[in-house]
């Protein structure tokens, strides 16, 4: 099956020869600055702002939505003709594609796959209630927990560090001071405007956007073996430079038709290691809005990543190593790839 990863347009962070970085508009691998296109504001009747960088874009989201999208209509039907554009649009193969956006607060929702946390109870043999049963007894214990824990439980959130994003074709960094680096590709969702209190039946028009994530994580680190009354240890665990891969382009949410149906397949050296739908997930992005919502502030540009899918380096006993090539896809929104080196 092929996978459909070319939104009509979309938005990201580029630089060209040391340059600083801008926020641009992307359709078909073309790139036009932000702040060129603000000169269509009055021949469009639109008013696109805080163009300088793609947080400040998203303070302005609720305006600047459907500006980008007639803008966007506009750009793409003169793509054949440029002197009708207010700038020359660049092949993205010339820029540095950068994370798309820098947010002031990166959350997390942990173990919201239903087939991966089956995995994990079973491949683990940890827990208490199934030691030394077997893998039919084991499976069935999960899933029997993972039901009861959509029907009647909480999602499970923590936070990343800004420092560990990095851009969705730059290396990976593999530590030599760890065990088990691994990887999880998850779909990304980009908040546009203020949210607290918020229903589960409004938390998508709090949505900007969604991009890709891959939260590699260093499964040795993460379960305190020392603290265990304090328990998981996520900064050590997730927060090594260059150990969030996002992007390469955030695609806005009104061309996204069904967050909760889209197609996640991360390969490791071109062999198909992760290959789930985002129906899977035991709370959807909406139930994870409103539980986040109903105890904290979220702000434009905010990034929520929304649990990996089955197929981790846990449940094959493989883990990274440099030399490793990583390619994740999500259908409707795009391809990353990083290398790991040493």
């Amino acid at each position: 099956m092929t996978v459909n990863t070319t939104p009509a347009y979309a938005l990201g962070t580029f630089s060209v020869a040391g340059s600083p970085a801008f926020p641009g508009l992307v359709i078909r691998d073309k790139v036009i600055a932000l702040t060129a296109l603000e000169t269509l504001n009055s021949q469009l009747g639109v008013a696109l702002r805080g163009t300088d960088s793609m947080l400040s874009v998203f303070e302005y989201w609720p305006q600047n939505a459907p500006a980008l999208a007639k803008i966007a209509d506009y750009v793409s039907r003169h793509l054949v003709d440029e002197k009708a554009l207010p700038a020359t649009p660049i092949d993205v193969a010339l820029l540095k594609v950068h994370a798309p956006v820098t947010p002031r607060q990166f959350l997390c929702s942990g173990a919201n796959y239903h087939k991966h946390v089956v995995d994990l109870i079973v491949d683990q043999s940890n827990d208490p209630a199934v030691a030394g049963e077997s893998e039919e007894v084991r499976r069935a214990y999960a899933e029997n927990l993972m039901n009861e824990r959509a029907k009647n439980g909480f999602p499970y959130i923590f936070s990343k560090l800004q420092s560990s994003i990095t851009g969705p074709f730059d290396p990976i960094i593999v530590p030599d001071n760890v065990e088990q680096p691994d990887w999880e590709l998850e779909l990304a969702v980009v908040i546009g405007k203020p949210a607290f209190h918020v229903s589960q039946e409004d938390a998508l028009d709090y949505v900007a956007g969604y991009t890709i994530a891959n939260d590699i994580s260093n499964r040795e680190l993460i379960h305190r073996k020392d603290l265990k009354a304090i328990g998981t240890d996520w900064v050590m665990g997730k927060s090594c430079p260059t150990y969030t891969p996002i992007g390469p382009y955030i695609v806005p949410a009104s061309l996204v038709e069904d967050p909760q149906n889209l197609l996640i397949t991360l390969k490791l050296n071109g062999e198909v290691m992760q290959n789930e739908r985002t129906s899977d997930m035991i709370f959807p992005i909406t139930r994870l809005i409103e539980y986040l919502s109903s105890r904290i502030q979220l702000l434009p540009g905010d990034i929520l990543i929304t649990g990996s899918p089955s197929g981790n380096g846990s449940h094959y006993n493989r883990f990274l190593k440099a030399g490793d090539v990583l390619e994740g896809t999500i259908e409707n929104i795009g391809i990353q790839r990083n290398v790991c080196v040493s």
